[in-house]
């Protein structure tokens, strides 16, 4: 005999549990990012996984599950920016430079750029998303692999056709040079 499915919660609970844990996860999360944007976007990432599965959660455990999952959500974030940081200083600091390290031309480093963003516009939307979500959201390839439907030898094989490409387009756009 299988045990029933529990139903969603409604739309007056999760007002309820949002009116009274909010403030409180406001607080707690802006000593964790120190950012009111991404405080509220944290929280709207909490709600939002409470709505698809908040249902499964005991009632009196729900506001420590709230604030497990803002927490973890603000730690991806966390991740997520620094990730962001070094890939743009990365791309700066490589942009500036030629292949004997000496620092070249903005105009050129800015070409660069350019050529990265046109070279990652050309990707299939399959190649592009995993690429989106590996590099700028900082997900593993198992979290891509779960959030796409998709088995982990694809998503991994997606990834590795993605720069295998880019690197062909970048380098056929230096040879041009």
């Amino acid at each position: 005999m299988t045990s029933p499915v529990p139903q969603r919660l409604s739309e007056a609970e999760i007002a309820d549990l949002h009116a009274l844990h909010a403030e409180e996860l406001r607080r707690f999360l802006w000593g964790v990012v120190g950012e009111a944007s991404l405080v509220q976007d944290i929280i709207q990432t909490t709600f939002r996984k409470l709505v698809e599965v908040g249902h499964e959660t005991q009632v009196e455990s729900r506001k420590a599950w709230l604030f497990q999952v803002a927490y973890r959500e603000a730690l991806a974030q966390r991740r997520r920016s620094a990730t962001q940081k070094r890939v743009l200083e990365n791309l700066q600091e490589d942009s500036h430079r030629n292949n004997d390290g000496l620092l070249t031309d903005p105009l050129v480093a800015q070409e660069t750029v350019d050529s990265v963003r046109q070279a990652i516009e050309e990707l299939s939307p399959e190649l592009k998303q995993v690429l989106r979500m590996r590099i700028y959201e900082d997900k593993t390839f198992a979290e891509i692999a779960q959030e796409l439907d998709i088995p982990l030898g694809t998503a991994l094989g997606r990834m590795r056709n993605a720069m295998s490409k880019l690197r062909g387009k970048l380098a056929w756009i230096e040879r041009e040079r």
